[in-house]
């Protein structure tokens, strides 16, 4: 019965392991807050379909990414370093917004592959 168990936490760790490594190998780009409420790139393109988005966050006071449209939110304290994955197949743009500081702006612009 041992051994059993012993193989299940084998190949969960094995199937948990392959996961991981298709996670590292999405499409990656970066956004970073800039101290005094903008984003760096202000206006983002991207191929359409999966890919991670890491949110950095060079401000002195927290962050919040938001994106309605994508149905995406991620709140960044000082200094922090995160990331989102986004799915999207239909080209466009789609606008996203710092929540605490609603006046700082940007666009995701998806396009055809």
């Amino acid at each position: 019965m041992r051994w059993v168990k012993c193989a299940l936490l084998a190949l969960s760790l094995a199937l948990g392991g392959g996961g991981l490594a298709q996670a590292d190998e999405l499409p990656t780009y970066t956004l970073t807050f800039k101290q005094g409420g903008s984003f760096e790139p202000e206006r983002l393109e991207v191929p359409a379909g999966r890919f991670k988005l890491i949110l950095v966050n060079e401000s002195n006071e927290p962050v919040e990414f938001e994106s309605l449209p994508l149905r995406k939110e991620k709140v960044l304290g000082p200094g922090v370093t995160s990331f989102v994955v986004i799915k999207i197949s239909r080209p466009g743009q789609y606008p996203f917004f710092d929540d605490f500081h609603q006046d700082t702006k940007g666009t995701l612009v998806v396009l055809d592959k």
